[in-house]
């Protein structure tokens, strides 16, 4: 595991790096815009992704390293994106970009403007919660790259039957909430609900060749 600063025009970024042996891709993902790398969808995909070839660089953006409680307007959230994106590249394997709610919107955002692989888009934020009204399904269908979106079957901000048909795939974790969490009536598990999110990101980033 390896730590770095990288300076962007929205501030400096931190990458920490959980690197595979043998890589063939790398995941670049990021955290939402109320919360951190702590996230536990994002740490068991350092933990397990390594292990199937796939090196794993955990980003911290910009506001977070401020020390910043409120994510900036996403267009920031973008700039931090772009500035950091380079970074990715230096291991010179293909890039999947990544991110969990707010950090999901970045990646399908960005993804053919800086050469994404894929997109990973974890709890995406389909609609504000209570106004389905304010959809958001044009981001996601926009990525113009292979795409996999995990959502929890209870998420306020977009259960799975709410997202429309579109060319990206979609895994429901049951009963998982915006973070994945499962109330403990829930008929699985919360180490199991994780193992859903690992294992539906292992299967499919082995489909991306």
């Amino acid at each position: 595991m390896k730590t770095e600063i990288i300076s962007t025009e929205a501030g400096d970024a931190r990458i920490t790096w959980h690197p595979a042996k043998k890589a063939r891709l790398v995941l670049a993902v990021s955290h939402g815009a109320g919360g951190g790398v702590e996230a536990r969808d994002l740490q068991a995909l350092a933990r397990v992704l390594p292990g199937h070839g796939v090196s794993v660089a955990l980003v911290e953006q910009p506001w977070r390293v401020a020390g910043k409680k409120l994510a900036p307007a996403p267009k920031t959230l973008d700039v931090g994106w772009r500035g950091v994106w380079p970074a990715f590249l230096r291991p010179g394997l293909p890039v999947i970009s990544g991110g969990r709610s707010a950090g999901a919107r970045v990646a399908c955002r960005t993804a053919v403007e800086l050469g994404a692989a894929a997109v990973l888009a974890l709890s995406f934020p389909l609609h504000p919660p209570g106004r389905p009204e304010k959809s958001r399904a044009g981001e996601l269908s926009g990525t113009g790259v292979p795409t996999l979106v995990v959502q929890g079957g209870n998420d306020p901000f977009g259960k799975p039957g709410e997202f429309p048909d579109g060319s990206f795939e979609l895994v429901e974790v049951p009963y998982g909430d915006h973070g994945f969490a499962v109330p403990k009536r829930a008929e699985i598990t919360q180490d199991e609900a994780v193992t859903v999110i690992t294992d539906a990101v292992v299967k499919w980033v082995g489909s991306l060749g």
